[in-house]
């Protein structure tokens, strides 16, 4: 029996020693641009496609009370279409080359992305590159309004109009004090994004959708030495925006057990 169990423990010390010798690594290469970029580089050519994704530095952690939903309506109005790309023609040309591609946001942070085949990483590099730089070019009050009613929309559906929608705001806004950047909800509120005038979202755009206050990583089937001959070619000449301080709100404390009663019918 003893025997046995030291066999066990063996191969146990073995498998063990085998599994930190087979730690996965994924070798990166990593520059900034003088605009303040960040840029990471990762090859890996098991397939023929290359994901570009663009990370920018802002959710609604950013945002302020009264002015909420600023981060995830950017997430739309950056579909729009920036100066030198035709309305929808963003996702046509992706589709046309074989990509595809979509966003998300979140408290901290903001992102885009394609998986492209290889042969049309330029093309992404430079529909990325364009709303950076060019978005303004092309925004206008009709086109916040247009996108500021589809928000809305997904806000009845994915939180007043859905069953328990409303918990997990209710149970944000019971976890944080109402000034601190995550007792809001990533969609905002009805309020707020029918009172943000254009001027603010405009405001809200230059502050932090500027190349100092993102990342830019790309990997797959890519040669680094050309890739980032592409990324300077298109993102090198986006001007870089003001220094972004760090969020520097109050740790949340709760001081005692609270209990939240939601009501179930949906509002707007």
């Amino acid at each position: 029996m003893m025997r046995h169990l030291l066999l066990a423990a063996g191969l146990l010390v073995a498998g063990t020693a085998a599994a930190q010798d087979a730690r996965i690594e994924v070798p990166y290469t990593q520059f900034t641009l003088p605009n303040g970029l960040n840029v990471i580089l990762h090859q890996d050519r098991a397939t023929p496609m290359v994901t570009v994704n663009l990370w920018y530095n802002v959710g609604s952690g950013r945002e302020k009370p009264g002015r909420t939903g600023f981060a995830h309506l950017f997430e739309h109005i950056l579909f729009e279409g920036p100066a030198n790309v035709p309305e929808g023609a963003f996702d046509e040309w992706l589709e046309a080359a074989g990509g595809s591609n979509n966003g998300s946001t979140s408290t901290d942070r903001t992102n885009y992305y394609e998986d492209v085949p290889s042969n049309a990483l330029e093309l992404a590099l430079f529909l990325e590159s364009d709303r950076m730089g060019h978005l303004l070019g092309a925004m206008s009050p009709a086109k916040v309004d247009g996108q500021r009613d589809v928000v809305k929309n997904e806000r009845r559906q994915s939180y007043e109009n859905r069953p328990y929608g409303m918990a997990s705001l209710a149970l944000d806004s019971a976890m944080y004090p109402p000034s601190h950047p995550y007792s809001w909800p990533t969609i905002g509120s009805m309020d707020d994004l029918s009172a943000a005038s254009y001027d603010d979202v405009v405001e809200f755009f230059r502050t932090y959708y500027a190349p100092n206050n993102a990342s830019l990583s790309i990997a797959g089937d890519i040669d680094l030495d050309k890739t980032r001959k592409l990324v300077e070619h298109w993102f090198a000449d986006v001007p870089a925006g003001r220094p972004v301080p760090p969020i520097d709100a109050a740790p949340a404390v709760l001081a005692a057990e609270r209990s939240v009663i939601e009501p179930m019918t949906g509002q707007e």
